[in-house]
């Protein structure tokens, strides 16, 4: 067995350790979910409009945290697909029952994401530190080693780094009460991989709080920044560097 498949394995195998290990054991604290419906006109790689119906659920637990998110893109063009990713993190201040509280640093964690496509399968894993920062309802620091596999899933690309914030900020003007939230991912350029940007934000107006229920229904817009999108350099014949706007309705339950 290669290193690469050897470290494919270990990272599959504890990835399914934090995400079902935990979940059977431990206790859940806190969830929420939301559906999301976006509409934007300047995709890159494939059709330039698309609709995404989007499904988020994040939770708190007694050893960490869970992020999942499903993307189903319907393209203009008629290419359809869905896109999935799942984000425990093992939280080390609660699994030592130790407060680690350092400065603006709140917890340090094990953090974890599986990538998942119909023609690829990307782990990721790595430390993470969680900030109490004045302003921010959370904010996220990710470091991950990624364990690639190529486009079509029969070869593997390099292994490569990935940085990824993760925030939220809250602020009102006048009554009416919004947030901005959103996550960068850069990934450097080692090997065969192209050096990645890829910074997206929404901004959205709670309008479930002019009927008293706040946080229920937000809407807005989304917009991406990506260079080198798929890490697939930008050129005349393909264009890959994305600025894309989005409307934006988002429910939460």
């Amino acid at each position: 067995m290669t290193l690469r498949y050897s470290v494919t394995y270990f990272f599959a195998l504890l990835f399914v350790g934090l995400t079902l290990a935990p979940t059977i054991y431990a206790k859940q604290l806190w969830s929420d979910n939301s559906l999301s419906l976006l509409r934007g006109n300047n995709y890159e790689i494939g059709a330039e409009s698309r609709t995404v119906l989007t499904f988020e659920h994040v939770s708190g637990h007694s050893w960490g945290d869970m992020f999942l998110f499903v993307d189903r893109l319907e393209s203009d063009n008629d290419d359809n697909e869905t896109y999935w990713e799942l984000s425990p993190r093992l939280s080390l201040g609660k699994l030592f029952n130790k407060d680690l509280t350092m400065g603006p640093v709140k917890d340090v964690l094990l953090t974890t994401t599986a990538e998942i496509a119909e023609n690829f399968t990307h782990y990721l894993i790595g430390p993470a530190i969680d900030l109490n920062v004045p302003g921010f309802a959370y904010l996220q620091l990710n470091v991950y080693l990624r364990d690639n596999e190529a486009f079509g899933g029969a070869t593997k690309a390099d292994a490569n780094w990935q940085f990824t914030p993760v925030w939220g900020v809250p602020f009102s003007i006048g009554n009416a009460q919004f947030l901005y939230d959103g996550f960068i991912d850069w990934r450097s350029g080692d090997g065969d991989n192209n050096t990645e940007l890829n910074f997206t934000s929404q901004l959205k107006w709670d309008m479930g709080a002019l009927w008293q229920s706040p946080k229920v229904l937000y809407v807005g817009v989304e917009y991406v920044y990506w260079d080198t999108k798929f890490g697939i350099k930008d050129s005349d014949a393909l264009q890959t560097d994305e600025r894309n706007l989005n409307a934006l309705i988002k429910v939460h339950f």
